[in-house]
Formats: structure tokens, sequence, C-alpha cells
């Protein structure tokens, strides 16, 4: 029989984490035995979006249930608005223990820490944080803390798991939040030697040349082959790489050195997600404790000859999500419902017995435990609305853009506003757009926006976009 206790919730998320690198996704490059243990006890979302592919927006989205326009944070230069509510906060007025450690990102002005309404304890990294050695923040102020960052997030999650009286039964929110496997990508020694340069397999589209797409893509500075550095790698360029003449080999020179260390620092992350599951496991706490494994957004592992994140193709877009429940949902099956990081704080507050529209009227999000369970629900969504704002920014030069996707089409709008943010141009471009049949070309290679046979579809694409926004309260770019 089903536990009918109110669940736990192990929350763990890190940053950058594309799916296509989880081998319980078929990742071709890397193997996650103790993440792949969630999928196999649990549940493998295949259609979790971002609504905005930047690390600090999405971390808001999570835990406001609300799009960037409504929490304040649209890029990593906002601060979290505490006057909009979030999950934690509902869970802890319930009852539950809630901790967090590890990235927070939402701002490192005092006023925009963890507070004290949300979280029992917390610590926290400064902005990006350090691998090695780094500071953390606490409401007693900063301290450097020895040893590797996925270690150390991981010993203070379950430290604090060793200070809770389970006697009491009380619930607890425990938000585990890695740095790894952010840039720059700095593996701990003792994973030095796994994927050595020359064997991981490379994408299919890394020398994609961009043919028939916007002005907004081929001014992007995320190519492998240009814009990562020394420091990302860690070794000098050979000098006969240097040149257009030489860009196919210079991309696989760079590509294999940036996917080994990438892959490097995840396998710190599956490590230490052994070790809570071993933990959970060793103190009868599995049955009733939530596991959800996913990270802020995606990752171009040179798809398309990018490294980050920011568009919303769909290897940025597409968020990992595995979660298990013993006794609630099924084992080792995959849900293909569109769900978004918008829906996370009304699904976990459903989870714990909590309705989002009674304790947190201002999410935007629905809850996906329905779906979860396997339940038809016609009134599901078949499409998701996402916008990033960050035009221009001055270290990637991605322009603003919305857009729609539903499971067979994608509609893109470069709207290049050319109102930039801190440090960013103020260069202006007409807008354009583009729109990817998902299912002819999944690797969405090929714009149609402009083919006449799929300018019905487009004019779908287009009607359902304006009513997205509308409701979600997000207003279209207008010039002028």
């Amino acid at each position: 029989m089903a536990d009918q206790r109110r669940p736990n919730i192990v929350f763990i998320l890190t940053d950058d984490h594309a799916a296509h690198a989880i081998s319980a996704y078929g990742s071709r490059v890397n193997q996650t035995p103790n993440i792949d243990r969630i999928a196999a006890d649990g549940l493998r979302l295949d259609a979790c979006y971002c609504t905005n592919s930047i690390c600090s927006p999405s971390r808001a989205s999570i835990l406001s249930g609300t799009y960037s326009h409504v929490n304040g944070v649209a890029t990593i230069y906002s601060e979290i608005d505490y006057r909009v509510p979030n999950f934690t906060a509902c869970l802890r007025a319930a009852g539950y223990r809630t901790a967090l450690f590890g990235k927070w990102h939402l701002g490192h002005h005092k006023e925009s820490l963890p507070r004290s309404e949300d979280f029992d304890a917390w610590r926290v990294f400064p902005g990006q944080g350090d691998y090695n050695d780094p500071v953390m923040i606490t409401v007693d102020g900063e301290q450097t803390v020895p040893g590797y960052a996925t270690d150390i997030v991981t010993d203070l999650s379950l430290d604090w798991l060793d200070g809770l009286n389970q006697d009491q039964q009380e619930p607890f929110c425990l938000m585990i939040h890695h740095k790894a496997p952010h840039r720059p990508w700095i593996p701990h020694p003792k994973h030095r030697d796994l994927y050595p340069v020359g064997s991981i397999p490379e994408p299919d589209t890394l020398f994609d040349d961009y043919a028939g797409k916007s002005r907004a893509v081929h001014e992007a500075k995320m190519r492998v082959a240009d814009d990562l550095t020394f420091t990302d790698v860690k070794e000098e360029l050979p000098d006969e790489l240097r040149g257009d003449d030489h860009r196919v080999e210079r991309t696989r020179w760079f590509y294999q050195r940036y996917l080994r260390d990438y892959l490097q620092t995840i396998q710190s992350v599956d490590d230490n997600v052994g070790r809570v599951l071993d933990y959970l496991d060793d103190h009868g706490l599995s049955d009733n404790t939530i596991v959800v494994y996913t990270s802020d957004q995606g990752f171009f592992l040179g798809d398309h000859g990018w490294y980050d994140k920011r568009f919303i193709y769909d290897e940025s877009l597409q968020m990992p999500f595995l979660i298990k429940w013993p006794g609630q949902l099924a084992a080792g099956e995959q849900v293909d419902e569109i769900i978004t990081n918008v829906d996370f704080a009304a699904t976990f507050l459903d989870a714990c017995g909590l309705t989002a529209d009674e304790v947190l009227p201002t999410s935007q999000g629905r809850s996906a435990l329905p779906v979860l369970r396997g339940e038809v629900a016609d009134d599901w969504p078949e499409s998701m609305y996402y916008r990033y704002w960050e035009h221009d920014d001055p270290a990637h030069h991605a322009w603003a853009h919305y857009g729609v996707r539903t499971k067979t089409h994608k509609l893109i709008y470069f709207y290049n506003d050319g109102l930039g943010v801190k440090g960013a141009s103020d260069r202006v471009f007409p807008p354009e757009w583009e729109m990817y049949d998902l299912v002819a070309d999944p690797q969405e290679l090929r714009n149609v926006a402009d083919d006449p046979d799929y300018a019905e579809v487009r004019a779908e694409l287009e009607a359902e976009l304006r009513r997205m926004q509308e409701h979600y309260g997000d207003q279209p770019y207008r010039v002028g």
C-alpha cells in the first residue's frame, strides 16, 4: 500500500546539463548510471521545456511558477522580486522543513538572498560560484569552504538531513543546487582520465552552415570553433589550426576538449546523485520521498556548431526531468506531454496536498501530477510559449526572441529591439521569422517560415503565439 504521509521532496537542480548528456536519454557521449537510477525507478519527461533558456530566469520560474515578465528575473542581471511568492514558502507555511544548498544566482544583494520565510537553512554561492574551495554565503556572512563544489553541496545537504528530527516525522523539501556543469568546466581530478580527446562522438550538426536561417543565428558568438578560449579548454590552440582554412580541424580540436571537461564535471554530479539516493535508501526515506533530477535549461553540445544555450532550438530548450515517487508514479516509463518549468511549483504543491490556486495564486503554471500519473487530460496544453529577453548581450550576442513550440512545429520571431541590457550594444536590425517542421526536420536545419507550402501552418502558429502572449500577460514588442 502506498505511504499516505505527506511526501518529502529532494529536488536536484544542475546548471546547463543537457538532456542528451544523460544516458537515460540515450546519450551518445557519456554514461550517468546514478542519474539513470531515478529514471529506472520513475519517469523520464521527454517534452519538458524552459521558458527562458538562461540560468537566473529559469530558477526564478521554477521557484515562483511564473514567467520572467512576472517574477522580474528576465536576465542574469536581474534581482528576484520577492513580492512574487514561491512554492518553498508555501511548503514551509504548511509544516515542511525546507533547505537549499549550492547555486542561487537570483541576485547577491542582501535583500535578494534566500529568506527565512522560505528556508529553514541555506548556504549558497555568490553569483556563479567556484568549483574549487568556493566562497559560500550564509545568514552569518561569507566563508571559504575547502573542497570541490559538487561534493560540498552534497555534504551540506546530507548533513542537514542528518540533523532533522525524523522522530517527529516532519516532511522536508531539500533543494540541492549544483554549480556543475556550468562554464568554466573544472572537473574533479579523479575524473581527469575520463572521455579522452578523440573518443567523443560528434553531433550530426557540428558543421551546420546556418543556410536559410536568420541573421540572429549568424551573429551569435557561441561557436565552438571561434568563441571558446584557453580558459575553457586549458590548452593553447596550435598555430596551424588558426585561420578560416582550418575551421573544420579547429572545430574538432575545441569540441573534443570542451566536451571532455564538460562531461567530467557531470561525472561528479552523477557520483553525488548516487550518494543522495543511497542515503535515502539507507535511512528508510526512499519510499516516501519524491526525487527529481533536472537542469535549469539545456545546452548546445556542439550542436549547430555551438556551446551555451539562450536560443529556442531544442538542445537549449529541453530540460532533462527525471522523477521517482514509489507507489505513486510508474517506474521506467516516459511522458510525452509538454511540461514547462513554470509548471513545477504547482506540481510539487499538488503532490504535497496543497492547491496552487489557493496557496500560490500568482502561479501561471498548472500541476502536471495527473499527467505524470498517466491520466488523460483533454485540456492539457498542446504548445508552450518561450521568450528570451537578454538582447545582444556583450558576451554571446544572442538576440531577443519569442516563439511557440507545439509537438510538431516551432515558430520563432527575432524582434531585434535593440534595447539591450547592462553593457549590451544598441544595434538594431530588421525583425526575422523562423519556422521548423519538427517531424520532417527534428534537427531544425531547414527554415520554412517563407515556404508557401507551410503558409497555413504559419498562420495557425502566429495565432497561437498571440493567444499565448495574451494568456500569460506578456506584451509583444512594439517598435517606437
